[in-house]
């Protein structure tokens, strides 16, 4: 099966959370719903361009919702989508893998 092959329901899956930061931010947010930018550039060991790239990819996959808040300076805020919501079962369970193995 070739990569550009979309056929596999497992690669397509992987295709949304591969990615060092992918996974480990959909369970941040599983977590604790709505996080500001810098909430999460606190928990996770990444640069902040890469927390603002990993974020944007999951934004363009429909994961993630951004919202910006109209104040100065601006805020900004992320949760999950309801698609982002369907699949922190499986980012779940492979929390509990890691932490088992």
């Amino acid at each position: 099966m070739s990569e550009n092959d979309k056929s596999c329901p497992i690669g397509e899956t992987l295709q949304l959370i591969s990615g060092k930061w992918k996974a480990v931010i959909i369970h941040l947010l599983g977590q604790q719903g709505v996080c500001r930018f810098s909430q999460l550039d606190h928990q996770l060991p990444c640069s902040r361009r890469m927390l603002a790239l990993q974020l944007s990819a999951l934004q363009d996959d429909g994961l993630v919702a951004k919202h910006i808040y109209p104040v100065e300076p601006p805020k900004t805020s992320y949760s999950l989508t309801d698609k982002g919501k369907s699949i922190l079962p499986v980012v779940e369970q492979m929390q509990d893998w890691g932490s088992n193995h």
